[in-house]
């Protein structure tokens, strides 16, 4: 009989995106994903027979599931603004508040299989159209909200690198707080 996992599925994809989110695809050894997962190698590979692929591509999946939760209230809020407020809460949660890197951005970095900046692309693309979605939603003509959606992906994103750089999540704060607008206008 095999022994009980002693860590999640969950708690094991953040935990390995933690170090993918520091080191990026290439440069997460496995040394570094099994301290980070806190196993034994030998156990990071009975979970993970494939390896480091293998597990990038669980770290994505658990990303992909964690951003299709937080990006739903835009599209399917009765009230458009509440849902934009909402989603962007839980966008930030998913950052810890501007204190985490984007994983999207660092896992898809040198090295990384076709597979994972597909995935990556996938949930970037589904990103941008929800909050397309919302800018429709609360009035905007299509190729306004494109540019909207896609011009508030931009300002989050860039206020992680900056983050990231200067060691302060106040740009990401800001623009967390600012995606109503970016999206509704004065709404």
């Amino acid at each position: 009989m095999p022994r009980p996992q002693t860590v999640s599925d969950d708690e094991l994809f953040d935990r390995l995106a933690q170090v993918f989110r520091v080191a990026g695809f290439e440069g997460a050894s496995l040394g570094a994903l099994a301290d980070g997962a806190r196993l034994r190698r030998a156990s990071l590979y009975h979970r993970f027979p494939e390896g480091k692929v293998q597990m990038a591509e669980a770290v994505m999946g658990r990303v992909g599931d964690q951003f299709a939760r937080a990006i739903e209230p835009m599209t399917s809020a009765p009230d458009v603004a509440a849902g934009v407020v909402e989603s962007a809460r839980r966008i930030s949660e998913i950052y810890a508040d501007g204190l985490l890197p984007c994983v999207l951005d660092t896992l898809t970095l040198s090295g990384a299989p076709e597979g994972i900046r597909a995935k990556a692309a996938e949930i970037t693309t589904s990103w941008i159209e929800a909050m397309a979605v919302a800018a429709r939603r609360g009035g905007a003509r299509p190729a306004d909200a494109r540019l909207a959606a896609e011009e508030a992906f931009v300002r989050i994103e860039g206020s992680l690198v900056l983050a990231r750089l200067n060691g302060t999540p106040t740009a990401f704060r800001r623009a967390i707080t600012e995606l109503p607008r970016m999206l509704l206008g004065g709404s």
